[in-house]
């Protein structure tokens, strides 16, 4: 069986539904930065998330983005799962925010595991939780916080994505994710950076009050 696979879903799936995964499934590799999920695009097949971050954005009808959450290992986007079972559109935009590997699981096999396997509806159950449970924090960012704690909160979920306090990325990429202008970052940046919490360099900011 698939190490990885058994690595990140062991612990929640059974065994025989691991041997079912592995035997339907596709692997798939994505560079950092590609697309894996297009809005707007009918999905068919279910991503299961053996290796790498996810970023799911969604854009206006203008095409800017504001960034949603991430999805992790052993997790699945279960936006896509309903996006499946509803045969609609996606109204999502999901890339990988690092390398990234992919088990993809044909659709049809959603009604067949759901009846047969306890765990995988536990686990369909859950992922609908977990992600209903990080729009409400990103409405409540959105709504309650001020830009600057919400900037400083997404660079601290950026250092454990990369597993490293510094991170590479430029003031106009986090504008794209915070829907804003390049110059509100900039000057937030600065103003963390004289506060002592982050210190900025070309084109990387070090994250210094985790």
């Amino acid at each position: 069986m698939n190490q990885d696979l058994r690595e990140n879903y062991s612990y929640l799936l059974e065994d025989e539904l691991l041997v079912e995964i592995e035997k339907h499934s596709l692997l798939k590799n994505y560079d950092c930065g590609d697309e894996i999920i297009r809005q707007g695009q009918y999905i068919k097949s279910i991503p299961l998330l053996i290796e790498g971050t996810i970023k799911v954005s969604r854009k206006d009808e203008l095409d800017d983005e504001i960034m949603l959450y991430y999805i992790e290992e052993g997790e699945t986007c279960a936006i896509s799962m309903n996006c499946c079972l509803g045969n609609s559109k996606s109204q999502i935009l999901a890339r990988a925010e690092t390398p990234t590997k992919l088990l993809m699981i044909p659709v049809e096999y959603m009604d067949e595991w759901m009846a047969k396997f306890k765990s995988w509806r536990e686990f369909v159950l859950s992922s609908f939780q977990t992600r209903l449970n990080e729009a409400i924090y990103t409405i409540d960012s959105l709504v309650f916080l001020k830009m600057e704690e919400r900037l400083m909160q997404y660079l601290r979920d950026k250092t454990k994505i990369v597993h490293d306090t510094a991170i590479n990325i430029t003031h106009q990429e986090i504008a794209k994710d915070f829907h804003t202008s390049r110059v509100v970052i900039s000057r937030l940046l600065k103003k963390l950076e004289i506060e002592g919490d982050v210190k900025l360099h070309r084109n990387s900011i070090e994250v210094i009050s985790l």
